[in-house]
């Protein structure tokens, strides 16, 4: 062949392989055409690229000229110093040219492999990269043994160098494959992944599968008190066991702290509950975090195609519905969706919308509820109530907008705006000598998790120019089971190392409220009014009520009765040495405005008797 005419045909080649390569087509499929057309080009010559894994193991690539026996053979071979001509070449990082299989010591342990084939001789060359790494090899197999011809060197030469910028091509995809489908933390398919996987399943023909949400519960805290190094381990593992306890589904990572997994072949509300009980049950074994051992809790919502969404908005919004009811009412735990769950979320997202329209245009309001000495009706302090004032000038008590509290963001402002304004009460009454000497607020669990409560509470009471020794801070036994423990006992305990009192509110409607007081002692304990509604027929009630006064009594922390309604409630608390309380029977919540006329009117009738109702603004 003419020197012309070889130079023209490489370079023909050569364009050929790189438009495939520019067009985008897989690997193999190139590398496939490669062979081909090198073999067209230099008659009995068979040929071979193979590449080499992470763990140094053979993986044959294209050899359209052999029979798939024997890249079955080759693949996962390790490389090594006499690992026929590839692995060797590879392995020495240089050309094997062995001109007689039958003797030459490269090929022993492997001659079987390729003789049987009438193949004699093979000469192969490394590909590397631009790195330096050497990551497969380029083979001719002649069928008679001997050498290459000056051709055949110069085809080798491009071919190594139209390999390697293949493979790197292909790497290169790869790479940005993973990146923008897969999670870099947990390996998981990302969000982008899960959208395009569910967007599939339900354009499909089948319905029949299932879609779990799930949450991390608390990682924020564990970020904020661990660190993020903790949180990215906890991440990880969590991530890990949802791959494994699915193994017939997908689990993806499509946030921060939140993971989803599609189950084909899960049309049955039984099936999805299999699984997620059986995800939870993989959270119970601790997790070692940098020398910290954290038991991992999730909260699971479930939604099943067709049953519970035909579309994939309709079923990942429904799943999202479970998945909130689930944290609201079953944190832990797992929800599948149900009708009603749509409705009363859209009724919650109406809810928070209009409470945070009501916060910005500062239509909050404290209403205040006296506490009262049950023995001579002298008012020592008052509980702070949130209102808000709607647009129709209605006023509407925390039970119509009870769903906004379960947003962080909306009680963390609304405890702020609380905060302020009866700070800002407080100053006005002592300017004016009303005897009032104490103001309680009732705060949530939000308010802990963001951790500056203490911060907030002098900020408020400093700017006000009044000591912070007037407040009581009132918190649930769900503000105590909603968060870390270290962190809520650290909280309570600044506060009260600010001279700030700590009250437990509707004590004995939570669980374990003894326990309570052993981990989280308190200054004050107010008794459900659900208990207080029973006392006056010798029921188990008063049996009750009686036992928490001499508790509370032993403990060194005062008593304050709720919802009191009746002076025979008041007289049978007192002779059971409760001396504080509060309810209708003195005065239904009343605006700031009403306090100080409450407040005289009050001190008069309540001279020498039991204090009777008195009118005030409701």
């Amino acid at each position: 062949m003419r020197r012309h005419d070889s130079v023209e045909r490489l370079q023909s080649l050569q364009n050929a392989i790189l438009e495939s390569i520019a067009r985008g087509e897989e690997l193999a499929v190139v590398m496939v055409d490669l062979c081909k057309r090198v073999e067209a080009l230099a008659p009995g010559v068979v040929c071979s690229v193979v590449t080499v894994d992470d763990d140094f193991r053979l993986r044959a690539l294209a050899a359209p000229s052999l029979p798939p026996a024997y890249g079955e053979a080759v693949d996962g071979t390790p490389i090594g110093p006499r690992v026929g001509s590839c692995g060797t070449a590879i392995y020495r990082k240089s050309p094997v040219e062995v001109t007689d299989i039958a003797t030459d010591p490269h090929w022993e342990g492997y001659r079987e492999l390729v003789l049987p084939l009438g193949l004699n001789a093979c000469w192969s060359s490394p590909i590397a990269a631009r790195d330096g790494r050497v990551v497969g090899s380029f083979a001719f197999y002649y069928r008679e043994p001997r050498g290459a011809t000056p051709f055949e060197r110069r085809i080798v030469a491009t071919c190594v160098h139209l390999c390697a910028i293949a493979i790197e091509h292909a790497e290169v995809s790869a790479r940005n494959h993973r990146l923008a489908y897969f999670d870099t933390l947990t390996g998981l398919p990302n969000r982008a992944r899960f959208n395009e996987a569910i967007a599939e399943t339900t354009s499909g023909s089948r319905s029949g599968f299932g879609l779990m949400l799930i949450d991390i519960d608390h990682l924020k805290a564990v970020n904020d008190t661990m660190g993020h190094a903790v949180g990215d381990l906890l991440i990880e593992a969590i991530g890990s066991r949802l791959a494994a306890v699915a193994p017939e589904g997908t689990a993806f990572r499509i946030g921060g702290d939140e993971f989803a997994v599609l189950l084909p072949d899960c049309d049955k509300a039984g099936q999805l509950r299999s699984v997620a009980s059986a995800i939870l049950a993989a959270m119970d074994t601790p997790i070692d975090c940098e020398g910290t051992t954290i038991v991992p809790s999730v909260t699971i919502g479930g939604a099943i195609a067709g049953e519970d969404g035909a579309d994939s908005v309709t079923l990942r919004q429904n799943a999202d519905f479970a998945l909130y009811h689930a944290k609201e009412t079953r944190r832990g735990g797992y929800v599948r969706f149900k009708g009603g769950l749509r409705t009363s979320m859209t009724r919650r997202i109406q809810t928070v919308r209009t409470v945070d329209d009501a916060l910005s245009a500062g239509h909050l309001v404290p209403y205040y509820q006296p506490v009262v000495r049950l023995d001579n009706g002298e008012i020592r302090g008052m509980e702070a109530l949130a209102r808000l004032r709607l647009d129709d000038g209605r006023v509407v008590a925390a039970g119509e907008f009870q769903d906004a509290l379960h947003d962080p963001k909306l009680a963390h402002r609304i405890s702020a705006q609380m905060l302020a304004a009866i700070a800002a009460d407080m100053a006005q009454w002592q300017r004016e000598g009303l005897p009032i000497h104490h103001i309680g607020l009732n705060v949530t669990s939000a308010d802990f998790q963001k951790g500056d409560l203490v911060q907030r509470i002098v900020r408020a009471f400093e700017r006000a120019q009044v000591p912070v020794e007037h407040l009581v801070v009132e918190i649930t036994e769900q503000v105590i089971m909603g968060g870390r423990r270290d962190g809520v006992a650290r909280t309570m305990q600044a506060l009260r190392e600010r001279g700030i009192q700590v009250a437990l509110d509707d004590f004995g409607t939570g669980f374990a409220s003894l326990t309570h007081l052993l981990d989280f002692p308190v200054d004050a304990i107010k008794i459900d009014r659900s208990f207080v509604g029973g006392i006056e027929g010798g029921t188990r009630s008063g049996a009750i009520v009686e036992a928490l006064i001499s508790i509370a009594s032993r403990l060194g922390m005062r008593i304050v009765a709720e919802g009191i309604e009746s002076e025979g409630q008041a007289r049978r608390l007192v002779g059971m040495g409760c001396r504080l309380g509060q309810g209708y029977l003195y005065a239904r919540p009343m605006p700031a405005e009403a306090v100080a006329a409450f407040v005289g009117s009050f001190r008069r009738s309540a001279a020498g008797s039991l204090p009777r109702p008195a009118a005030t603004a409701a």
